[in-house]
């Protein structure tokens, strides 16, 4: 491998501890995932929805939205309360065991990239999507469905190949 391939290589890296760390100083903290917080986030800043509304929102297949409701629902942090006028539609909302864990919880990991990257001038933010894109595309990934999520696994999905 030639150095600045290798270079490259060590960059990506790099990105994968960031968000390796990240994840293990959220389980410490909090005891969820990076993905399980974000949706604690989501509907502390909702206050009530759906699953397919969060689903849509996170970016994730309504499979994956369930498992994550349910994981948070047996660690008493969600509570769900039927539609008044269509008990069909279920609602969910965060419990104050939810909110106590959100208060404990880190700063984001993609907040906090947010914040950066909203920062830098409009060529600088287009330049780096472009690149991250094509990085994307020699990693063969440019067509596995990912959400605007920063964790290692949990999602699921396809792994390039």
């Amino acid at each position: 491998m030639d150095p600045k391939a290798r270079h490259a290589v060590t960059v990506l890296r790099q990105i994968l501890r960031a968000t390796e760390a990240y994840d293990r100083i959220v389980t410490r903290d909090t005891g969820l995932t990076s993905s399980q917080l974000l949706l604690v986030q989501i509907l502390d800043d909702v206050g009530e929805a759906s699953a397919g509304m969060l689903a849509t929102r996170m970016g994730i297949s309504q499979a994956t939205i369930t498992s994550l409701l349910h994981k948070l629902e047996s660690k008493g942090l969600i509570a769900r309360k039927r539609g008044d006028t269509d008990r069909r539609q279920v609602w969910l909302s965060l419990t104050d065991a939810g909110r106590t864990t959100l208060a404990q919880a880190p700063e984001g990991l993609q907040t906090k990239f947010g914040t950066r990257f909203s920062s830098l001038p409009d060529w600088e933010q287009s330049m780096l999507i472009a690149g991250l894109e094509r990085v994307a595309s020699l990693l063969d990934a440019e067509n596995i469905d990912a959400s605007a999520v920063l964790t290692i696994g949990e999602l699921g999905g396809e792994q390039p190949g």
